[in-house]
């Protein structure tokens, strides 16, 4: 499996990466500062970082699984303060990123059953 799991991992990765340009680029359009480094990343990081030791292939799998629904969960709370403040680009982008981050994890889920 080392294959195909590398690259959906490198798919997910490569996915995330371009979206955190738009997301800072929303932040900033919102009159704040958006986070530019790991420690500031790592600050607002709710989920546990992964053991210092790799784990094996289904463990990655679970622990992907965990934070794209900790994402998806995050989104889903935000949305409706964007929906009151009648944002629309950011109920957007909340959209857009629900549709990954939920598609992604049940996409995950069927490797684990």
């Amino acid at each position: 499996m080392f294959t195909s799991l590398h690259t959906m991992f490198m798919t997910q990765y490569t996915e995330l990466w371009n979206a955190v340009d738009p997301i800072a680029e929303r932040i900033r359009s919102l009159g704040h500062a958006a986070p530019g480094s790991y420690a500031q990343f790592g600050k607002l990081n709710s989920l546990k970082d992964v053991p210092a030791m790799p784990p094996k292939a289904m463990e990655m799998v679970r622990i992907l699984v965990t934070g794209h629904e900790a994402v998806a969960r995050t989104a889903r709370g935000v949305f409706p303060l964007a929906d009151k403040a009648n944002d629309e680009p950011t109920a957007n982008l909340l959209t857009q990123r629900l549709t990954v981050h939920e598609q992604t994890a049940w996409m995950l889920h069927s490797l684990l059953e």
